[in-house]
């Protein structure tokens, strides 16, 4: 390949995903002081904004969740892992698929108001996915009684319930990155020429 086929903007967009999947595994690991909060649903909105090729918006933010998902279990939560996951991990990746798909749908120009609108809904969807795979999990038990949760409309709307808190990080983390990651993009996009869409 020549130095004229090297595309600049793409390296930068997955250095940007890169360095999300780091400050994840520092954050699970209370290195930094943003512990309560996770970069992955800002660094899927940004993927599914950025990345031209909708395979490489897929691709790229999963396969860095996944080797942080790895490392963070074989390390800071051993404990919790099965295998070199955890328990119900397909419905935590199919909301952060959801997140990229919709970063693409609602973020077609990056405006204040369309990243605002994606950090809430992909929120939502995590909220709902995750918690409805926590539900349906053998392995996941309600904290306030020490029991499974019953398999019955109570017991999901109990785990959701108890999911809120965990939702509102979520949301105060997407927002918070979003801001970061497509504030500094689109910076560094006005500042050097070559990032642009040609």
């Amino acid at each position: 390949m020549s130095i004229k086929n090297l595309q600049p903007r793409f390296f930068v967009l997955l250095l940007f995903i890169m360095v999300a999947g780091a400050l994840r595994i520092t954050a699970a690991g209370r290195i930094t002081p943003f512990s309560n909060f996770t970069p992955v649903g800002a660094m899927a909105l940004f993927g599914g904004a950025y990345f031209a090729d909708k395979w490489k918006s897929y691709v790229f933010p999963l396969l860095t969740l996944f080797l942080s998902d790895v490392i963070m279990m074989q390390t800071v939560y051993a404990k919790y892992a099965t295998g070199i996951l955890f328990s119900g991990w397909y419905w935590t990746y199919l909301g952060f698929a959801a997140t990229v798909l919709i970063g693409h749908l609602v973020i077609r120009k990056v405006r204040i108001g369309n990243i605002l609108i994606a950090c809430v809904a992909a929120a939502v969807v995590h909220w709902l996915l995750a918690d409805f795979g926590t539900w349906m999990s053998p392995t996941n038990i309600d904290p306030t009684t020490g029991q499974h949760y019953t398999k019955d409309w109570q017991g999901l709307l109990k785990c959701y319930t108890m999911g809120l808190p965990f939702m509102k990080n979520v949301l105060l983390s997407n927002l918070v990155y979003s801001a970061i990651f497509f504030g500094l993009f689109e910076f560094m996009e006005r500042k050097i020429p070559a990032l642009s869409v040609h």
